[in-house]
């Protein structure tokens, strides 16, 4: 039914070959995190017999250039956006405007302010961080000093996380001592190199830590290292970390025992239902206010169990060139 609505609508656009076309735009586009976006996002448009357009800003702290991005879709005129915003208050008033052009809005990954968007499809981003808190709490046995990196202001899902880990401590671990809940680790691996660098440099006594993102848990693990502070498990001085997504670095420092526990979304299905979303709205279905797209942890013991395989180390070649 998508593909024969599909392809009336293109000849509505004035052709049998103008498909209909959906922006899709990232927060960024160099994380692996983005690229299973892109690929989940690619396998809709190969199925649905639409055309995406992928473009995000340069910088994943670029706030005005994804707004430009929005606009410029607007001004063209797509019949659909899918958008990961950066800032759940800057980019609340592009989709508004963009709702006043009829350009249906679904937003994916990170919430927006407003109600001027058709879904929100999206993990359970707070649910995420209440399973990093109990990880790290139980591995701690429930006590010692702990360190949260937060990932950088207005970007809602992250926020979420972080929040979901602090009310879980607080709640169920009193033993845990937060001792650094308030630093941003910034938009690339590098920024979160350096502010993780500043922070081992500050405390010496360490038992945990937590980052809430791809870019601040590589970031982390790599100032561990550099400090040699990335212990093995059965170290007894051994920093417990547990991060958030997945890289191939990511997984081997949790194979090796430098990381304790990954908090995993589905990036692919995430992109994938973004974009299917937008084509069931433009088709007339009614589409549900909410989707959620899955969490889980993983940890040394069960990341080789298929499913959780496929969701650390994702075979992306099939979809993006």
């Amino acid at each position: 039914m998508i593909a024969l609505f599909a392809a009336c609508k293109s000849e509505e656009k004035g052709t049998r070959d103008e498909k209909i076309e959906i922006a899709v735009i990232p927060k960024g586009t160099t994380h692996e995190f983005w690229k299973s976006v892109h690929a989940g996002a690619v396998k809709a448009e190969q199925e649905f017999g639409v055309k995406i357009i992928w473009k995000g800003p340069q910088k994943e702290d670029d706030r005005e250039q994804q707004v430009q991005v929005v606009e410029n879709f607007i001004a063209r005129s797509v019949d659909a956006i899918v958008l990961a915003p950066l800032d759940d208050k800057a980019l609340a008033l592009p989709v508004a405007e963009a709702r006043t052009r009829s350009i249906p809005v679904v937003i994916i990954d990170s919430g927006l302010s407003g109600q001027e968007f058709i879904s929100f499809v999206a993990t359970d981003n707070y649910k995420g961080g209440t399973l990093a808190a109990r990880r790290l709490g139980d591995i701690l046995g429930a006590r010692g000093k702990v360190v949260m990196l937060r990932y950088q202001e207005g970007s809602e899902s992250t926020t979420q996380r972080e929040q979901g880990f602090l009310d879980m401590m607080r709640q169920e671990y009193p033993g845990v001592e937060l001792i650094s809940t308030n630093q941003y680790a910034g938009p690339t691996t590098e920024t979160a190199y350096q502010r993780s660098e500043n922070i081992l440099n500050r405390f010496s006594e360490i038992d945990g830590i937590f980052c809430p993102n791809e870019s601040s848990t590589f970031g982390m693990l790599r100032a561990l290292q550099d400090a040699g502070r990335a212990s093995k498990v059965k170290s007894s001085k051994a920093i417990k970390f547990v991060g958030f997504d997945s890289s191939e670095k990511l997984v081997q420092a949790l194979r090796d025992g430098e990381i304790h526990g990954l908090v995993l979304q589905n990036p692919f299905r995430m992109g994938y239902l973004g974009v299917k979303t937008a084509v069931e709205y433009l088709m007339g279905v009614k589409v549900v206010p909410r989707i959620d797209t899955g969490v889980i942890l993983v940890t040394a013991e069960n990341m080789d169990e298929l499913e959780i395989k496929n969701l650390l180390m994702p075979k992306l070649s099939e979809w993006l060139e």
